[in-house]
């Protein structure tokens, strides 16, 4: 009995995403039309979702062209948590294998920055570093200070123009006269309660990428400059801090 439900249940959620499967045998000899719904709106539900989570996106491929990569989603990825802001994580790496879509291979980036973006939204409340906090550090200690990175607190490194992209198509904007092929980086932060994404030179994002790993601030800064000849680290913390990207900086036997 107990593998013979298991059988159906297996059955039933594969039915439920594949409209080309048949309705299970034990449903359909009683509720075949009932099951019809129910697959719609387990369909619907999902794809509304993943119009919900990437908004660029959408906006960037048009309705009919969203909705096709949405369903083709839907039925190779069945969802694998209860919350919805949780569905699409594996939506970028199948835009990179959609050949109707290799025309425009800036689009896996574009949805993996609105995951970031997802991630950052739902992350953990913390309070932001204060901007009067290196102030009470010693001269002779600053090289050696490391900092907490906030929860909300994400990286982006694309090959592609994705934080000018993300934003032009979440306010509606075109795209004409960007350089999608100009690489960009990006810093994903949640100051307050809204998301806030910049755009980051080279050497910024290196010098948080390194700090946000447990870097003490004197090796970030260095990997900062080696990136960039140009970098300027008062203005990457100004930036840091304002931005709300750490929590608390660790001085002495703690760091």
């Amino acid at each position: 009995m107990q593998a013979d439900w298991t059988q159906l249940a297996g059955s039933f959620s594969q039915a439920l995403l594949r409209p080309d499967l048949p309705v299970p045998e034990g449903a359909s000899a009683h509720l075949p039309k009932r099951f019809a719904v129910y697959r719609n709106n387990v369909t619907l539900s999902l794809v509304e979702a993943l119009e919900a989570n990437f908004p660029a996106l959408r906006r960037l491929l048009g309705g009919e062209a969203f909705l096709a990569l949405a369903l083709d989603h839907v039925r190779r990825c069945p969802p694998v948590s209860k919350l919805l802001f949780e569905y699409g994580r594996d939506l970028a790496p199948e835009i990179e294998g959609d050949a109707a879509l290799a025309a425009y291979p800036y689009l896996a980036d574009v949805a993996r920055l609105e995951r970031l973006w997802l991630d950052s939204f739902h992350e953990a409340d913390a309070l932001p570093l204060p901007g009067s906090a290196l102030a009470q550090v010693a001269a002779d200690e600053l090289g050696s200070v490391r900092f907490v990175a906030h929860p909300a607190m994400r990286l982006m490194n694309s090959r592609f123009a994705v934080v000018s992209i993300f934003a032009r198509s979440r306010t509606g904007e075109g795209l004409d006269g960007l350089d999608l092929s100009q690489p960009e980086f990006g810093l994903v932060s949640r100051p307050g309660l809204m998301v806030d994404v910049r755009r980051v030179s080279g050497g910024t994002f290196a010098f948080l990428n390194t700090l946000s790993c447990g870097a003490t601030l004197g090796l970030a800064a260095e990997e900062g400059a080696r990136v960039d000849v140009d970098f300027d680290l008062g203005a990457a913390l100004m930036l840091a801090i304002e931005a709300g990207a750490f929590t608390r900086i660790k001085t002495g036997e703690e760091a």
